[in-house]
């Protein structure tokens, strides 16, 4: 089996380089085309199409020299360039508008832990009270429902008129989008227990207290961390938004100032960064949940 296993884990990890490579071929044959636009004379060129150049890096008018160094989509060596430069230096901090990516990620990370931590304390408890009480359930559903499915950034300019705070903002944003998903998984994790795992504790006469941490707690771990899982998944995704909108610091601040100084390699950067610490905290998530998932 654990043979297998090893060959199964092989095979997707060359089968993941090639879907890598292909992406890269397909990157590279795409941003060799501009090339031999951006080396027709100006003459070809209508008064949009030479605005649109302009806007995207590009000056038609300065000859056929000066567009062939500076492409509008980045090639991969301007890439990994820009990528080398701003590991280089991760935690720089030349001003307000001029920090490392280092830093940017930390403030973001920041209000992501605060507010997911300030969600965790509220969620799991009231989940535990929702999970035991089919009469809490049925009187606080339909305000998670209504609650639910309303947009981050709907919640954005509430928080900033009573705040009045951009980062405390976005921290209530965090905490107000990430409560539902483990609210709802913690309830149901608990009403999913075992009812002989309950009849027992109770034949038993194991304290409420005692039977929440000893025999309902472990239960409901694994659905509780998946609950979990899923709230930083949503977490991560809105403080991007909420720093575009807000300003200030934060990797979304970064990716927005980019796109306003026209630095599309930078804002491809960002973009990047964002998925990959995305992708580790999912797999921390992950790590716990194994860790507390057990076979019948």
């Amino acid at each position: 089996m654990q043979t297998m296993m090893r060959s199964l884990g092989f095979r997707a990890a060359m089968l993941s380089v090639l879907i890598l490579l292909s992406i890269l071929g397909v990157w590279h044959a795409a941003t060799l085309k501009p090339a031999a636009v951006a080396a027709a004379p100006a003459a070809t060129l209508t008064a949009e199409q030479i605005e649109y150049a302009k806007l995207m890096g590009k000056d038609p008018t300065a000859g056929a020299a000066t567009p062939q160094a500076k492409s509008g989509f980045p090639t991969l060596p301007q890439m990994g360039e820009v990528i080398v430069r701003n590991l280089a230096s991760p935690f720089y901090d030349n001003g307000p508008n001029d920090k490392g990516i280092g830093l940017q990620l930390a403030h973001s990370l920041g209000r992501v832990g605060l507010g997911y931590l300030l969600a965790a304390l509220v969620a799991i408890p009231l989940g535990f009270v929702i999970g035991m009480s089919p009469l809490v359930y049925r009187a606080l559903d339909p305000f998670i429902q209504v609650l639910k499915p309303i947009s981050p950034l709907a919640w954005m300019p509430l928080a900033l008129y009573t705040i009045k705070d951009s980062s405390i903002s976005g921290i209530f944003v965090i905490f107000i989008c990430s409560i539902w998903p483990m609210l709802i998984n913690t309830a149901f994790g608990v009403a999913s227990v075992r009812r002989e795992w309950l009849n027992v504790a109770r034949t038993l006469e194991v304290t409420p207290m005692r039977k929440a941490f000893e025999v309902i707690l472990p239960a409901a771990a694994p659905t509780i961390l998946t609950g979990m899982r899923i709230s930083m998944g949503i977490a991560w995704l809105v403080i991007v938004a909420a720093e575009m909108l807000v300003g200030g610091t934060g990797i979304g601040y970064f990716v927005w100032n980019e796109w306003n100084n026209l630095s599309l390699p930078n804002v491809i950067f960002a973009i990047l960064m964002i998925g990959i610490v995305g992708m580790l905290l999912d797999l921390m998530f992950a790590r716990l949940q194994r860790a507390v998932t057990y076979a019948d």
